[in-house]
């Protein structure tokens, strides 16, 4: 039996309808994912965890609007509103979210000078978050992946869980996308089931 664990990714209250990069919906997976949870002996969950002088952060940069796109020390980068900052109401996860569950929550973003979309690395590699590392000390081979948003944080935690060894299942219920343009949901999944993880719809 393979051991499994659950993902959760970014369940916090910037990215519900209400925050400062809501998710449309992202609030209807929260029981979904609590419901998921009781069946996952390990569970962990990444967390948004920003200083407030981020460079994604459109603010932090002159002129520049939300959804630009900028080279950031040496990477493409997405312009966004300023969210999860560290100790802020926005970072906690959500209220309704069953986070007694959670064995370990692994914080990202926490570099200024680099976005970090993915559980388990910063945008450009650089530094990994452990996750990966601890996942692997559990025994763990097999993953599921759920959280927000589908079309950033969960697909390249899924993609770099699948690149770590891992067999990664993304449950389609258990995530929402930003749909910066229409169809990034769609195409997110397209591009992870090229990559080999199991999309279940």
């Amino acid at each position: 039996m393979n051991k499994e664990a659950l993902i959760v990714v970014d369940i916090q209250n910037d990215f519900l309808p209400g925050g400062a990069l809501a998710v449309n919906h992202g609030d209807e997976i929260v029981p979904i994912v609590n419901e998921l949870m009781e069946r996952f002996d390990l569970v962990v969950a990444t967390q948004d965890w920003h200083p407030a002088d981020h460079g994604s952060f459109a603010a932090n940069h002159e002129g520049k609007k939300v959804g630009e796109l900028i080279d950031l020390n040496g990477l493409p980068q997405i312009m966004w509103p300023v969210h999860c900052v560290q100790e802020s109401k926005g970072a906690e996860f959500a209220r309704s979210l069953n986070t007694s569950k959670f064995k370990k929550v692994f914080q990202k973003g926490t570099d200024a000078t680099i976005d970090s979309y993915s559980g388990l690395f910063d945008n450009g590699k650089r530094k990994s978050t452990g996750l990966g590392e601890y996942l692997k000390a559990e025994g763990v081979e097999k993953v599921t992946v759920v959280g927000l948003a589908a079309d950033y944080c969960v697909k390249f935690t899924a993609l770099d869980a699948k690149e770590f060894g891992f067999e990664v299942v993304l449950t389609v219920a258990g995530t929402r996308a930003v749909n910066l343009r229409p169809g990034d949901f769609e195409k997110a999944l397209k591009e992870l089931e090229r990559a080999g993880v199991e999309v279940r719809r």
